[in-house]
């Protein structure tokens, strides 16, 4: 693991060069160690892919204890330490698996061409085998409630569009590269749309206001139109 500060009031701890399970794994636990008890003058604590950055008040940590001159490294010294001997707090609940249901193609699904001819596939193999993967999610961001998942079966990646869309629907169900995510409302996007869901990614209203969180488990499950018109009904 690799600790750099990141401007004058952060740190980045690295602790992969890849996206796959075993990096999320790390991350996760450095990010539930530094956040269950924030250390002083910590504010913020950010996992991503492979990076975990700590957010602090420089003049907080002085008055915690810090050498002015040497906040970094008295902050750095701390953040080993914690996560060497992490608080009981911090330990990992059991994932959450959260089953998705997609109606792939048609309209609700423009590119789902496009993935078939890419891995040289049936549209119907496609669905089968995006809906028989299982997907990890490795974090949220880009719009609020956006999953970025990994899992995707590496037959079905396929490259981003060259123009994005000006307004991707809700719900929608896409294919970036080697990711495959969902789109929680309305955003302009390049993935290829391959289904969409009735379920809402992100609901101001409640707490948490996202569905998906880092560390969760999704399956998709691939139902008919006229079971996701049912279920858009219900949603409402």
């Amino acid at each position: 693991m690799q600790i750099t500060p990141l401007g004058d009031s952060a740190l980045t701890l690295t602790l992969g060069d890849s996206i796959n399970e075993s990096t999320h794994r790390q991350v996760q636990a450095a990010w539930r160690s530094l956040s269950a008890e924030p250390l002083p003058g910590v504010s913020e604590v950010t996992p991503a892919y492979t990076t975990v950055t700590v957010f602090f008040d420089t003049a907080r940590v002085v008055a915690a204890g810090a050498p002015e001159d040497e906040v970094v490294e008295w902050l750095t010294a701390r953040v080993r330490e914690r996560l060497k001997n992490p608080p009981k707090s911090a330990k990992a609940g059991k994932p959450r698996t959260v089953e998705i249901p997609v109606c792939y193609g048609g309209e609700y699904g423009p590119d789902l061409g496009r993935v078939a001819a890419q891995a040289r596939l049936f549209p119907e193999e496609v669905v089968k085998r995006h809906s028989a993967a299982k997907y990890l999610v490795h974090l949220i961001g880009f719009a609020p409630g956006f999953p970025y998942l990994g899992g995707l079966p590496k037959e079905l990646i396929t490259p981003r569009h060259a123009k994005p869309r000006m307004a991707v629907p809700p719900g929608t169900v896409a294919i970036g590269g080697e990711q495959t995510g969902i789109y929680p409302q309305v955003t302009p996007g390049g993935w290829n749309l391959i289904g969409c869901t009735s379920l809402k990614l992100f609901r101001p209203d409640l707490n948490p206001p996202v569905l998906l969180q880092a560390g969760d488990e999704v399956r998709f499950k691939a139902i008919t139109p006229e079971e996701f018109k049912r279920l858009e009904e219900e949603a409402r």
